[in-house]
């Protein structure tokens, strides 16, 4: 297990196995201000999942985060790609209103 408030190399290099970040949030509000916000932890993916603050010892649990993903594909695809696919993207312009961006369809959509 890896802390991540201190400096960290690379996944990959100097010997740091490549292992996934995890994110604990305090459970009380009686936690120190590194588990009371959020912290992260490099943690193996067979590593069990962290009970208390490394620091000051306060019950945490573990967040669900969105993964990081990293690559040709990971942005979202363009209007052209997204028309082709028979798909229409609206974008969101207000309270409840949006707007098409991409495709066939309303121009506009309400929930009025």
């Amino acid at each position: 297990m890896y802390d991540t408030i201190g400096p960290m190399p690379p996944a990959g290099v100097y010997g740091v196995p490549r292992m996934p970040f995890y994110e604990y949030r305090c459970r009380s509000p009686k936690g120190c201000p590194h588990c009371h916000e959020s912290f992260t932890v490099l943690q193996r993916l067979d590593d069990e999942p962290l009970s208390k603050c490394p620091r000051c010892g306060a019950a945490v649990r573990r967040l669900i985060s969105p993964p990081s993903v990293v690559g040709r594909h990971s942005g979202a695809p363009d209007q052209s790609t997204i028309e082709k696919a028979g798909f229409t993207q609206y974008r969101r312009i207000g309270r409840g209103v949006y707007e098409k961006s991409a495709g066939k369809g309303p121009d506009i959509i309400s929930d009025d």
